[in-house]
């Protein structure tokens, strides 16, 4: 069974940054990434990254703000957030997924941003 460890959530605000991490347990993974959720609104896309190559795609609203990375030999996903704003908050989780398309969730971490 795939387990997750992430860290790095938290209220800050804005303007500010954080920076999120998601280790796996076990398992070997085509890509890595990010969703988030946000009260009354449905889990959408942040970031993701292929484990080849390492390409990525970016939600529109995160583009140039947000940076995400990965460390194949380490299992571990990061999500950098730079000049954050009130409404990227939401609980975000991290994802891995493998080469035959399953996925593996986080458990999620709380990220507000308010002053």
């Amino acid at each position: 069974q795939v387990q997750f460890v992430e860290s790095g959530g938290g209220l800050v605000q804005p303007g500010g940054s954080l920076r999120l991490s998601c280790a796996a347990s076990t398992g070997t993974f085509s890509s890595y990434g990010w969703y988030r959720q946000a009260p009354g609104k449905e889990r959408e896309l942040v970031a993701d990254i292929t484990s080849i190559g390492g390409t990525t795609n970016y939600a529109d609203s995160v583009k140039g703000r947000f940076t995400i990375s990965r460390v194949n030999t380490k299992k571990t996903v990061y999500l950098q957030m730079n000049s954050l704003k009130p409404e990227d908050t939401a609980v975000y989780y991290c994802y891995a997924r493998t080469v035959w398309g399953t996925s593996y969730w986080g458990q999620g971490t709380q990220v507000t941003v308010s002053s």
